[in-house]
């Protein structure tokens, strides 16, 4: 398992959370219990998702080792934040399932580059 592979994989989740925000954002919306919209901003942030599948895809292929360590808190960070909108009453429990997403990525990175570490 390399750290590339990691992010690369991650990059693919992120591709299709894109495509799914970009043009069916409400289906994913609904999948989780959430309110449907016609607002452009769900689509804007799918725009923003597609460009971070970007970055991970280019990161993972170059082994990319300070974007990998970055990535690891960032991601470790997400179900935290997530936590909070839940408790706040700013959003419902089903989008703790998309911070075990980042969550679990983010702990098989940093599983790879301690592996890397220590060959």
């Amino acid at each position: 398992m390399t750290v590339g592979r990691t992010l690369r994989v991650f990059a693919v989740y992120l591709a299709g959370l894109a495509v799914a925000l970009l043009f069916a954002p409400n289906v994913l919306l609904s999948l989780f219990g959430m309110p449907e919209t016609t607002e452009v901003w769900i689509r804007v942030v799918g725009m923003l998702v597609a460009v971070l599948a970007l970055y991970y895809w280019t990161a993972g292929r170059t082994e990319f080792l300070p974007f990998a360590r970055a990535s690891v808190l960032a991601r470790g960070a997400v179900p935290l934040f997530f936590l909070a909108f839940v408790i706040e009453g700013w959003a419902t429990w089903p989008l703790l399932l998309f911070g075990i997403a980042d969550a679990a990525g983010a702990a098989w990175t940093w599983m790879a580059l301690r592996g890397d570490a220590s060959s």
